[in-house]
């Protein structure tokens, strides 16, 4: 039987656990929006307005103006310490080729153990396969979308699925986890288990700006005033979790939770990027902000205050 690993902030997964997720949950990994184009159209996708069907590119929180524009890639990632990056969207594969040349330009970077992945609803051209690995991908992260759970082995997915598990690469599948769908999900795992897939990742539903109006017409609600979770998620995964126990899967399952992603990814890739960007005036709060003082003057010219300070307090230059 298989144990059930409670983990931060309500998340929790059963052995093994991909390096990726942990990685996250150091906030050493860095988010790689490398397209927001989809061919798919989920009603739960929490992509923001600014970024969903639009071809731009975000590393973490910081844009990119153009694909040649990789100096920011670059100084992002040495800005937080990365030790890997997650390539998403959109779907990734849109931009194949841009996606190559940046899993190429990052691990030039920061050598082979820099471990990078990416999620794509799985339709990938034969060639691609092979291309992704030369370039240095780490693991692959299919998303199927719920119609197909399941009878997911009569789906053009699996194509693609079965090609990649003939590599060298990680393989993974990573789905929300809708309230009250325990039986297809665990058909979905079950299928993956047999089919020698590593991972599969079960998130929490959210709540976004643009999902929200689908959601709610659809009867989902927050589960709390404090989240953005989408009520009766938390308690599905939950439920999926101790069902696959006594089976002793080898697939490693993780219950990922949106308090998980804001509260301890987010929040530590925060920190990690003010510890490296720190100014000597600057100190660092607990969530990873700065706090520092500032001087205005209405009247008098803000150089005599500079002078003045610098004489009586002897602050250097």
């Amino acid at each position: 039987m298989k144990a059930i690993i409670p983990w931060l902030n309500d998340s929790a997964y059963t052995k093994p656990l991909s390096r990726g997720c942990q990685q996250c949950a150091q906030g050493s990994k860095m988010v790689l929006l490398i397209t927001g184009k989809c061919t798919n159209s989920c009603f739960y996708c929490p992509l923001s307005k600014k970024k969903f069907g639009k071809d731009v590119i975000y590393a973490d929180e910081w844009q990119l103006n153009n694909e040649n524009e990789t100096h920011v890639l670059i100084q992002e990632a040495h800005s937080i310490d990365a030790e890997g990056a997650g390539i998403t969207g959109g779907d990734p594969l849109l931009v194949w080729q841009r996606t190559c040349d940046y899993i190429t330009i990052l691990k030039n970077e920061f050598g082979s153990s820099f471990h990078i992945h990416l999620y794509t609803s799985g339709l990938i051209h034969p060639n691609h396969i092979s291309d992704l690995i030369d370039a240095g991908l780490d693991e692959i992260r299919f998303h199927p979308p719920p119609p197909t759970w399941d009878n997911i082995a009569s789906t053009p997915i699996v194509r693609s699925i079965s090609q990649t598990l003939n590599t060298t690469i990680d393989v993974a599948l990573e789905i929300p986890t809708l309230p009250h769908q325990e039986k297809h999900i665990l058909s979905l795992i079950k299928w993956a288990d047999a089919n020698n897939i590593q991972y599969i990742n079960l998130n929490e539903l959210e709540f976004s700006e643009r999902n929200a109006s689908t959601l709610i017409q659809k009867d989902y609600h927050v589960k709390n005033d404090l989240s953005a979770a989408v009520q009766g998620s938390q308690e599905t995964a939950m439920n999926i979790l101790e069902t696959l126990a006594p089976l002793d899967l080898n697939i490693g399952v993780h219950y990922c939770s949106v308090s998980f992603k804001d509260g301890i990814q987010l929040r530590n890739r925060i920190k990690r990027r003010a510890q490296i960007t720190q100014k000597p005036y600057q100190e660092i709060t607990k969530d990873g902000t700065f706090i520092f003082g500032v001087i205005t003057s209405k009247k008098t010219p803000l150089k005599n205050h500079y002078q003045e300070l610098q004489a009586q307090f002897r602050i250097p230059p």
